[in-house]
């Protein structure tokens, strides 16, 4: 499936190494102002080779916006029809695959996909590829969009890298920052860790933290699309992610529940142990999520491995990684949690009969 959302949908297209890669968006209200600036910025921190911490593949990223859009009094706004964008690939390397083309990656998807569909499309891994999340930033940022337009936020950053965990949280800290850390103290350690991998020609794995503030309560539809079940889904649906916590997470089922319970006074609740979400639902705290990446499978270490004959074999990797793919995976979990709460707003709408009669009942 290439599709996601109910009332906030979008679905993208396109390989790793072919011409673009692009998505298609629906339920977009009409009258959004659709700012070109801030979904170009959007692109910008996601995009590879800003720094050495990152693959050195060079992409500009440029979004072009081809439907959905309409020219009036100088902004450009959403007509309430399918919103298009495409982005072209310009720094496609495909030669650098040449020697596993009927091999399989270890770690990859490569033999998944070739026993589900029998193409063995080589080049970065196709529509496997982690390119594609490109695609997810640019529907994050439309939903960034409707979401600003009632004050909710979403903001994220690195909270572990190799196993070293960040203790004080500082996500404005995280913007300023190359590896988007969240503690400024644990900064180097992170940084010096995914050197030391780069250098060995290996890869560490991290964690990402995500917030999202002033959430109203109701949002989310039980009791199968749950508000935490689809920030679960969509996450998991990212290359690389192997966990995601919501709220205490693991650390909630060590726990009792005189202390994992959040207490509610008058004043609102007295902790925050659940993430923000109680019965699939929002309940007005902060939404807390944790999401887990795995070292990145692209090494420069000879592997052992069989190809598409079952021979076994061995192979070394060539072309350009992310040595921690979890840092640019950071910016990408902040956009799906925009858009899983765009999409859950939307439906929130119908939820009350009172909803329903304020638009369309005369007086």
């Amino acid at each position: 499936m290439n599709t996601y959302g109910i009332r906030f949908k979008f679905t993208t297209f396109g390989e790793s190494h072919g011409e673009a890669i692009g998505v298609v968006i629906d339920g977009v209200p009409a009258g959004l102002e659709v700012d070109m600036e801030f979904i170009q910025n959007e692109l910008d921190r996601r995009k590879p080779g800003k720094s050495k911490y990152e693959t050195t593949r060079k992409e500009s990223d440029k979004a072009k916006v081809l439907s959905g859009v309409f020219e009036q009094d100088g902004k450009l706004l959403s007509t309430g029809t399918s919103l298009s964008f495409i982005i072209y690939n310009e720094n496609q390397k495909s030669r650098d695959y040449s020697n596993v083309k009927n091999l399989f990656r270890p770690g990859h998807a490569d033999f998944t996909y070739f026993a589900k569909y029998g193409i063995r499309d080589y080049r970065g891994g196709g529509r496997s590829s982690a390119r594609e999340t490109a695609c997810r930033v640019c529907a994050g940022a439309v939903a960034k969009l409707i979401l600003k337009e009632v004050d909710i936020k979403v903001v994220s950053g690195i909270y572990e890298v190799d196993g070293i965990e960040a203790d004080n949280i500082d996500f404005e800290y995280a913007k300023s920052s190359v590896i988007f850390a969240l503690d400024k103290g644990k900064e180097e350690a992170q940084k010096k860790a995914i050197e030391n991998a780069s250098d060995s020609h290996d890869s560490v794995g991290g964690a990402v933290l995500v917030k999202a503030l002033n959430v109203p309560v109701g949002l989310g539809e039980p009791m199968y699309y749950k508000l935490d079940a689809q920030i679960a889904d969509i996450m998991m649906g990212l290359n690389a992610v192997k966990a995601v916590e919501i709220g205490d997470g693991i650390k909630a089922s060590r726990s009792k529940g005189s202390v994992n319970n959040d207490q509610i006074s008058s004043k609102g609740f007295l902790s925050n142990h659940s993430g923000g979400i109680l019965g699939g639902i929002s309940n007005g705290d902060e939404i807390v999520t944790k999401i887990y990446f795995k070292p990145t499978p692209s090494i420069f270490i000879e592997q052992q491995t069989v190809d598409i004959n079952n021979n076994d074999t061995t192979y070394y990797l060539k072309g350009r990684h992310d040595p921690c793919v979890a840092i640019r995976g950071s910016v990408v979990c902040e956009s799906q949690m925009a858009i899983v709460l765009a999409d859950m707003l939307l439906l929130n709408m119908s939820s009350k009969i009172e909803n329903v009669k304020k638009l369309y009942k005369q007086d």
